[in-house]
């Protein structure tokens, strides 16, 4: 019968030499070392012994002695094969159970007012911009929210002078900030702070531009400018 122990690992971590362990699913094996490829618990299984038998009738005795050596040589060979084989090693793996997964589930990340977003445009009208919020803060989101970036808040100043097609182009990437959780299905974001704006764009020609002032962009292939809401860099 077998037996097992079990602790933790975490991918990379070292958990034995080849010539102690044979490899498990969850592990791999690196300069004849095993590692963890997954963040689970280590299990260790050893082999059940190899019950032994005893001869069940007479040995035949051997008359010449060159014999006697070759077989206990054989014998001996066989028993350092026996002794050393794989089959005889524990196996160790790394598994991550159902617990471990509750464990390790990463906690939803939702935007909050005052939260500061990057976002990619999806789609232009005359009075908003739609944008997929990809990352958070530091965090970049497991899910996609979408979000408004309303004409008048825009810029903080002129709002009433304010095109969101000057301002904005789908595939645009815009760091702005969520003022307010707006209705169930998009938050509402502003760019109207100098740090806020678009920090990403890409030329009708399909290239990328670069900034130039606090409304343009240019393609620095064709040299045309686009006109956006340039964000200040930090």
């Amino acid at each position: 019968m077998s037996t097992t122990t079990t602790t933790l690992a975490i991918p990379g971590q070292l958990l034995g030499s080849t010539s102690k362990y044979q490899p498990g699913p969850g592990t791999h094996i690196h300069e004849s070392n095993l590692y963890a490829s997954l963040l689970g618990s280590v299990r260790i299984v050893h082999p059940a012994a190899a019950p032994t038998t005893k001869p069940t009738g007479p040995v035949k005795r051997l008359t010449k002695l060159s014999a006697l050596t070759n077989q206990s040589s054989s014998s001996s060979s066989s028993l350092k094969k026996q002794s050393s084989s794989p089959d005889q090693l524990p196996t160790i793996s790394v598994t991550v159970s159902a617990e471990d997964n509750h464990h390790n589930k990463k906690r939803e990340i939702l935007p909050e007012v005052g939260n500061v977003v990057l976002c990619k445009v999806i789609r232009i009208t005359p009075r908003q911009a739609v944008v997929s919020i990809l990352v958070c803060g530091d965090t970049v989101l497991e899910a996609e929210w979408q979000g408004l970036i309303r004409v008048q808040d825009v810029r903080a100043t002129e709002k009433d002078r304010v095109k969101v097609y000057e301002s904005f182009r789908p595939g645009d990437v815009v760091r702005a900030e969520v003022i307010s959780l707006g209705d169930q299905a998009n938050y509402y974001l502003a760019t109207s702070k100098n740090e806020l704006g678009v920090i990403l764009a890409t030329s009708e020609a399909g290239n990328t531009m670069h900034p130039i002032s606090w409304k343009e962009y240019r393609d620095p292939v064709t040299g045309l400018t686009e006109l956006r809401k340039v964000a200040k860099p930090y």
